[in-house]
Order: C-alpha cells, then sequence, then structure tokens
C-alpha cells in the first residue's frame, strides 16, 4: 500500500468546558445527560459529617454530592469535541476551581431559581478571570417560572452574557447550552482575531 492508498484524516478540536454554579444545581446530571462516553463521577453520600456545613435548604432530598469532579465529553460535528468538566459545589471544595479551571475556553454556570444566590460565587469566579461563560436556568421538573430577562435583571448580568432556559435532565437542551456557549467563543475570536474553535 502506497501513500496515495491512505486516507488521512485531520484529528478534531478539542474544547475543554466547565460547568458550574452552586451546590445541587444541576451540574452532574447535566455532564451525565448530554456526555457521549459513560461519565467520570466523584460522588460520595452525603452523611452526618457535613451537617451545619453543606446547605441543603430547598434541596432536602439530595442524597449524595459530587466531591472532585464530574467529566464527560460530547462531540459538536464531526470535528469539534468538547471535554466537559463539572465542578464541585460546595464551598470546602472551592479550592480545587482554579486547577479545573486551567485550560478552559468557557463555561456554563447553571442556576437554580429556586436558590440562585448558590451561583454567585461562580459567576463572580469566572468574570474575575476573564473566561467567557453562560448562563444555564436548570428547570427543575420542567418549570421555568421566571423569564430569562428577569433572571438576567436578578443576577446583575452584562448583556452580553446569554442566559438560557434548560432542563439539566435533557440532553438536547444541554446540548443546546453548550452550542450556545461554543457560538459565542466563536462570535469573540472573530471580532478579536485570536485562535477559535472550528466553525459549524
Amino acid at each position: 500500500m502506497t501513500g496515495s492508498d491512505l486516507v488521512t484524516r485531520a484529528a478534531p478540536d478539542t474544547v475543554k468546558i466547565l460547568i458550574a454554579g452552586g451546590f445541587g444545581v444541576g451540574k452532574t446530571t447535566m455532564v451525565g445527560s448530554v456526555s457521549e462516553i459513560a461519565p467520570l463521577r466523584t460522588e460520595e453520600p452525603l452523611t452526618a459529617a457535613g451537617l451545619g456545613v453543606d446547605d441543603l435548604d430547598g434541596i432536602e432530598e439530595k442524597r449524595a454530592t459530587t466531591v472532585a469532579l464530574d467529566f464527560g465529553r460530547i462531540s459538536i460535528g464531526s470535528d469539534l469535541v468538547l471535554y466537559l468538566f463539572g465542578t464541585p459545589g460546595q464551598q470546602r471544595f472551592w479550592f480545587m476551581w482554579n486547577d479545573l479551571a486551567l485550560g478552559a475556553l468557557g463555561a456554563v454556570v447553571l442556576i437554580d431559581v429556586r436558590r440562585p444566590e448558590t451561583s454567585f460565587a461562580a459567576i463572580d469566579f469566572f468574570e474575575r478571570r476573564g473566561i467567557p461563560f453562560v448562563v444555564g436556568v436548570n428547570g427543575f421538573y420542567g418549570d421555568h417560572p421566571y423569564p430569562p430577562e428577569e433572571i438576567r435583571e436578578a443576577l446583575a448580568l452584562p448583556d452580553h452574557v446569554q442566559v438560557l432556559l434548560c432542563d439539566a435532565r435533557e440532553r438536547e437542551s444541554s446540548r443546546d447550552v453548550l452550542i450556545a456557549l461554543i457560538d459565542q467563543l466563536i462570535a469573540a475570536a472573530v471580532h478579536t482575531g485570536g485562535p477559535r474553535p472550528t466553525e459549524k
């Protein structure tokens, strides 16, 4: 077989994306719903040791929590692969966020409108580091009681940050949030003339 008989294919571009937010907002659920591989999870059962430390107000039914990270992968088209890293939500594990953010091109900040204050720290984290992000409003049980503009105002988000209603349990909904983030990254790269993920 000669070289002319071989068909060479370029390796797909890879992009690291963080899925962040407060405790119990649906990060593990989103990574699991959209990943095309079996997701890596580092969940542990909630125990009495977390009493008085982990705030379960409004999520009393929660039985497990991420103690390190979640990892998944999704292909967007044939030449772009997203590596998804879900961050731990509890404050006692926030020290890991700096390491997880290394090399990340963007992030999805998930919020639970029942407890929006739990995601303020994630928004501040990405704003301070200049990491582009979109906000995914996770409608628990499919419920979205507030329109995006009301949520934007409540979170004091600038106009360029997209606010997207979603359901982290649904693959297509989660995928749409990721595509919106990639579109935002591409638009920003075109504007600045920098490197960008492969356009679709």
